[in-house]
Parts: structure tokens; C-alpha cells; sequence
């Protein structure tokens, strides 16, 4: 940890590269980031999702749906994670370099912005929901915008108040998750839980994977946010691998056995009946593990895409105030009630994004060499090519088939085919020479903020962590 001389002023915060490489100096040690991934992923949505699975599947049909869609979310967050980490830049534009163009780019920054403002919305109607259950004195629309608003302001501190959070509060949630498992299973028989009926609306294994895909494909695609920060291509397969693994099949399958018990996929209903008003404070405070990343690489998106559009550079203060406001607001306004649908749409629309990124990074690699070469050098690339056209159709054909094979129930995983099509086509297109920036446009580096520039020369490990 560095000497309180040594930690960053309240400027310097305001701002974490959101349009540069992040440099060599201002990274973090493995398990910093992997606190965070791993908190980002163990929170009361998991326990939400395996309830879903629950109601419409049998322990191992939700076993083999969490299994499928966990697999699906590795590879996309190692691959995708490592360009990140070599790169040391954000979603919103490293796309710019693996196959989408300049105004490509906006296109997945605003899919990002608007992807992740939803799921603000709907962890933070989780959060408010749970206190709202031990503190009826306010209607839930008010403590939706307590809740979202508390996040905001903690989201305004940047990379490292988030690190810090995840320190604080990923042990407590596990803790309580441990103890609240222990004293339902204790009032049940552990084989006949698992043994239970799905006792709601049936669903299919392919469709509870792509559930599961769905409940974090966009922090998948988004994982160079997190990965810039990291060093290695170990450190980013390590915590990937540990982080999905504990968060999917610990916590997923622990709101399987859960619901099971309480006959309910009622979130609040079974941790209130398992731990009562404790286990609702603690859970509900570990959403913010969560949504602080998603109120912060919504913010990334939408600076991307308005820089790109309009030559102007958002705040990221600023921008993460405006997008909280708007989130608590639609929070207030019901957007938990239509989650599951929520999910599938991402499930089918998000993934061929990532694989067409992973496809033109590690395979195509028509734009490689100018991303190595100014790599070298730590600025961008002097030009991007403007639109890809392949890349916009094929996106666009990835996302119907990945939408119909789910509503129509054609052969496998949504998530999955959308993925690989997307990723293969690519690679297709490439080899034949068709895929092409309309033209290269002159790339204009942002200017920094001079705070900034400061802190890049002595920028430190600022959280808890072993050697490394």
C-alpha cells in the first residue's frame, strides 16, 4: 500500500484513462483485479439467476444450463480479457481496432452504455427491494433512488474506491451466503433437494444456459474495463478461471437448492426466511460490488461514443452522475420486473461482439500490426478505418440467428451459436479479403488531463494485496 503522501488527490481520481492505454505504471497485481472480478460476480443476482433456474429445471438440468454458460463466459472474458491487457484500453475502444471502425465503435459503446444502464437499474431495484423489506417506512421507488444514487457517488471515486469496496465486502457476502445455505439445507434433506420438482413454468436447458450467459455477457465483452488494469496474460486467466468458476456453480446453484427449500424465486423471500434481517442488510450492501462496474463501464461507452460522434470529451465525473440519476429513475420505474426477458436479449445480441473481437485480434489481425506498433511507442494508432461493413452485416446476422434459434428453438445454446457465427464468419470474410475499413480516418489523441499525466510517474499498487 502507499504512504497516505503517496495516494492520489481528489483530481487525479476524476479520471482512469477512459480514452488513452492505460500505462504500465498505473496497473494493479493480480489479485487486486481478481477481487474485483470475483465480486462482481458473487452477488445477489447470482442467487437470483439459480432461482430462475430452479423454478423451470431440475438441479442438474440448472447444473448442465450453468455449466454451458459458464464455459461460454470463460472463453469470452480470457480472450477478450487478454487483448484488453496487452492493449491497456477500454471496450468502447479497443473495438475500434478489432473489427467495428470509428463509427462502429459508437454503435457498441451506446449497446454498453444502454446494456449496462438497464442492468444499474435492475441491481439497484434488487438492492432497494431488501431494504424496503426491513424498512417499510419508504416506499420502494425512494429507496430506489437512495440506493442508486449511493452507488453514483461511490462510482465518482474511481478504480480504486471500487478495489476497496470489493476488499470490504466480498468476505461478508460469503460469509452470510455460507450461513444462509447452512441453515435452510439443515431444515431439509440435502437429497431431496436435490431430487426436487421444478415447481414453476418449465424451461430448457439451452434456454437457462443462455439465461445464465445473458446474466453477465455484457461484463464478459466489457472485460477489458477490468484487464487494462491487469499485467499479465497469467493474471487475467487466473482470475477469470477462479472468479466464474466460484461465482456461477457456488452461488448459482446455491439459489437452486434455496428456491427448492422455499418453494419461491422470490429473492427477498428466501433470504429473509433463511437469515432474516442480517442477511438482508449484508447482501443487499454486496450488490455494490456489482453495480458500481456496471454504472462505470456504462459510463466508458457512452464517452467513447460521444467523443467519436461529436469530437467532445465527456467528464467521466460528470457522465457516471448522469447515468446513475437516469438508472435510479428507471429502477423507480419497475425494470426488475422484466429481468428475465432482459437477460435472453443480451444473451443473443452481446456475444457476437466478442467473438468477432477475439476473431480479428488473434486470427484476422488486418488492424494488429497498428495496434503493436503504437503499443511500443504507449499512444493509439495515428489512423482507424471508419465503418467495416462485413463487420456491421455480420454482427446483424449473428444476433437473428442467436434471437430466432431462441424463440424458435432451433438447435443449441442462443448465446452460443450467436458466438461462434460471429467469430467464424469473421475469420471467413477475413481470409477472403472482404473485410475493409471504408477509409482510414486520422485518429486525434485525446488530451489528458494534466493530473492525470502527474500520476502516470508515480502511480502505485494502492490496495491490500500479497507480493508480487
Amino acid at each position: 500500500m502507499p504512504k497516505p503522501s503517496d495516494a492520489p488527490t481528489a483530481d487525479q481520481t476524476d479520471e482512469d484513462y477512459p480514452l488513452e492505454r492505460v500505462p504500465l505504471a498505473a496497473r494493479y497485481s493480480w489479485f487486486n483485479v481478481a477481487v474485483q472480478r470475483f465480486g462482481s460476480l458473487s452477488d445477489l443476482t447470482q442467487f437470483l439467476l439459480g432461482a430462475t433456474l430452479g423454478a423451470g429445471l431440475s438441479f442438474w438440468g440448472a447444473f448442465w444450463a450453468i455449466t454451458l454458460g459458464s464455459v461460454i463466459l470463460e472463453v469470452v472474458c480470457i480472450f477478450v480479457g487478454i487483448a484488453g491487457m496487452r492493449e491497456g484500453l477500454a471496450t468502447s475502444m479497443l473495438v475500434r481496432w478489432t473489427g467495428f471502425g470509428r463509427y462502429g465503435s459508437t454503435l457498441i459503446g451506446l449497446v454498453i452504455a444502454v446494456s449496462l444502464f438497464g442492468w444499474f437499474g435492475v441491481q439497484t431495484a434488487v438492492f432497494a427491494a431488501g431494504l424496503q423489506s426491513i424498512m417499510p417506512s419508504l416506499p420502494l421507488w425512494a429507496w430506489c433512488l437512495i440506493c442508486g444514487l449511493a452507488v453514483t457517488a461511490l462510482v465518482l471515486r474511481g478504480f480504486r474506491a471500487m478495489g476497496w469496496t470489493a476488499f470490504v465486502t466480498v468476505p461478508l457476502f460469503l460469509g452470510l451466503a455460507g450461513w444462509a445455505m447452512t441453515v435452510q439445507i439443515s431444515r431439509h434433506s440435502f437429497t431431496d433437494l436435490v431430487a426436487s420438482p421444478p415447481f414453476g413454468a418449465h424451461i430448457s436447458i439451452a434456454t437457462g444456459a443462455t439465461i445464465v450467459a445473458g446474466s453477465y455477457i455484457v461484463g464478459a465483452v466489457t472485460t477489458p474495463d477490468m484487464t487494462r488494469f491487469n499485467r499479465t496474460t497469467g493474471d487475467v486467466v487466473k482470475q477469470t478461471l477462479v472468479g466464474i468458476s466460484l461465482g456461477e456453480y457456488v452461488l448459482g446453484l446455491a439459489g437452486v437448492l434455496l428456491a427448492y427449500a422455499v418453494k419461491s424465486s422470490d429473492l427477498i423471500a428466501i433470504i429473509t426466511s433463511s437469515s432474516g434481517v442480517v442477511g438482508v442488510i449484508v447482501l443487499v450492501s454486496a450488490t455494490v460490488k456489482i453495480n458500481n462496474w456496471n454504472l462505470y463501464s456504462s459510463a466508458l461507452g457512452l464517452i467513447s461514443a460521444v467523443e467519436t460522434v461529436f469530437k467532445v470529451r465527456l467528464g467521466r465525473v460528470g457522465t457516471t452522475v448522469g447515468i446513475g440519476v437516469f438508472g435510479s429513475l428507471a429502477a423507480a420505474a419497475g425494470i426488475l420486473d422484466h429481468f428475465t426477458d432482459f437477460l435472453t436479449v443480451l444473451g443473443v445480441l452481446t456475444p457476437p461482439i466478442a467473438g468477432i473481437m477475439v476473431a480479428e485480434y488473434f486470427v484476422v489481425k488486418t488492424w494488429r500490426p497498428q495496434l503493436d506498433a503504437s503499443r511500443a511507442l504507449g499512444r493509439l494508432p495515428e489512423s482507424e478505418p471508419s465503418w467495416v461493413p462485413a463487420t456491421v452485416a455480420l454482427w446483424t446476422a449473428a444476433s437473428l440467428v442467436g434471437w430466432f434459434s431462441d424463440r424458435y428453438a432451433w438447435w443449441g445454446i442462443p448465446a452460443l451459436n450467436s458466438l461462434i457465427l460471429a467469430g467464424l464468419g469473421y475469420v471467413i470474410l477475413g481470409k477472403l479479403g472482404l473485410v475493409r475499413g471504408v477509409r482510414e480516418l486520422p485518429f486525434t489523441q485525446p488530451a489528458r488531463p494534466a493530473a492525470q499525466i502527474e500520476a502516470e510517474s508515480g502511480a502505485t499498487d494502492p490496495l491490500p494485496a500479497p507480493a508480487h
